[in-house]
């Protein structure tokens, strides 16, 4: 990294929530020069997280979403290139090249472009199936729960399950319980327990192969032969890192899932680190490069990426407990850490079978991760306990 003096002009790639941090905090810490933002919303940035939540169940609306007020975005002095996308980088010559062709010149570059959600590879997409990615989505699918009679979400991940819970809807997992990837198949059974008893119903192991409807969706047709009749369907398998436009440059992981970094979320490029979605570095808790989705951690790797970027000898590795709170119909999911499928699970408080409960995550003999269903308490607890393994909150 140059010095701080050398940067007049930066450029961040994605203006939603870890690139809207990393503008704050530069002017934060004094950063006077140009700031040039490309994103490929139109809105001003928001809150992602609430789309599932608050949003989609009519508790909330688009001002209420908001990540700033104007007056406040404002005051950044930022330049925005809205409705644009990154095409290329031109790491030579330090340009990023737009999808329109212009090119913009950088001192300073940061990588923040977020991830895009996975699509099932049917044939064809009648109406009446969507994807919940951006606000436009929200509103579309919370105008479509109106008047919707059979409502199926094929797949049972964090956002999936928010919106289940808000709804009388089929899910259809894959795996063998929902969450299974993320939290391991015990906890995910005892999470789909507790939606069955919201009236959920939810079918694992199997997928959805053809989307029956010529023009409108009707049904959704199993692997196992069965159709689940469908007005509307909503896509949540995942997501993937918009990195395709880093095609052929060193900073681009193996697998290309992801930007590697270094433990300050510095790239292999002079004057270029990256944050949210799209980073994996190695984080000495989890014991490997990491890569992780979560509004928190955005927020703080886009903080962080916009110190190291200015050269802050203080700025150091960036090591904070990852954490992600789901709020699920009536339930309340904490989860801090790194939970997984294949880990020892240890119940130290409650019921999985009914009830609040507290599970903690070992990997061998480490304490690794933790998750609460209703117990925000001890969830307190034990997050504390996490991060005196030597990685602070």
């Amino acid at each position: 990294m140059s010095s701080r003096s050398a940067l007049r002009r930066i450029v961040i790639a994605g203006g939603s929530t870890a690139g809207l941090a990393v503008a704050r905090t530069l002017r934060q810490e004094g950063f006077d020069g140009q700031l040039l933002v490309v994103e490929p919303e139109l809105h001003p940035p928001y809150d992602r997280t609430t789309l599932s939540k608050d949003l989609m169940l009519g508790r909330s609306g688009v001002a209420d979403i908001a990540l700033l007020e104007e007056s406040a975005l404002e005051d950044l002095d930022l330049q925005w290139y809205r409705g644009r996308r990154v095409a290329q980088l031109q790491a030579d010559t330090r340009n990023v090249v737009l999808d329109d062709g212009s090119a913009l010149a950088y001192d300073g570059l940061v990588l923040a472009t977020g991830s895009s959600p996975r699509r099932l590879p049917l044939e064809s997409t009648p109406d009446g199936v969507h994807v919940l990615r951006g606000l436009d989505d929200a509103l579309t699918i919370r105008q479509a729960l109106r008047t919707t009679r059979r409502f199926v979400l094929v797949g049972g991940g964090f956002v999936g399950l928010e919106l289940a819970a808000g709804a009388e809807v089929t899910v259809v997992e894959a795996d063998r319980a929902p969450l299974a990837q993320a939290l391991g198949a015990e906890v995910g059974t005892a999470i789909a327990r507790r939606h069955a008893e919201l009236g959920v119903e939810i079918i694992v192991s199997s997928r959805a192969v053809e989307w029956v409807g010529a023009q409108r969706l009707v049904g959704v047709r199993l692997d196992d032969g069965r159709c689940i009749a469908a007005d509307l369907a909503v896509v949540g398998i995942g997501a993937i890192p918009n990195v395709g436009w880093l095609a052929g440059s060193p900073v681009l992981g193996l697998g290309q899932d992801g930007v590697s970094c270094d433990a300050t979320l510095a790239t292999a490029l002079p004057n270029v680190v990256a944050a949210g979605d799209i980073v994996r570095w190695p984080h000495p808790l989890a014991g490997r490069p990491v890569r992780i989705e979560h509004f928190e951690h955005a927020e703080l790797s886009g903080a962080h990426a916009a110190r190291r970027l200015l050269n802050h000898e203080s700025s150091g590795p960036y090591e904070p407990v990852p954490f992600v709170w789901s709020h699920q119909g009536d339930h309340v999911i904490h989860a801090a850490g790194f939970p997984a499928g294949g880990l020892r699970v240890n119940v130290v408080d409650g019921d999985l079978s009914a009830g609040p409960f507290a599970v903690t995550y070992h990997d061998a003999d480490r304490f690794v991760g933790v998750v609460t269903l209703d117990s925000p308490r001890i969830f307190r607890r034990l997050r504390r306990e996490l991060s005196s393994e030597g990685v602070a909150v």
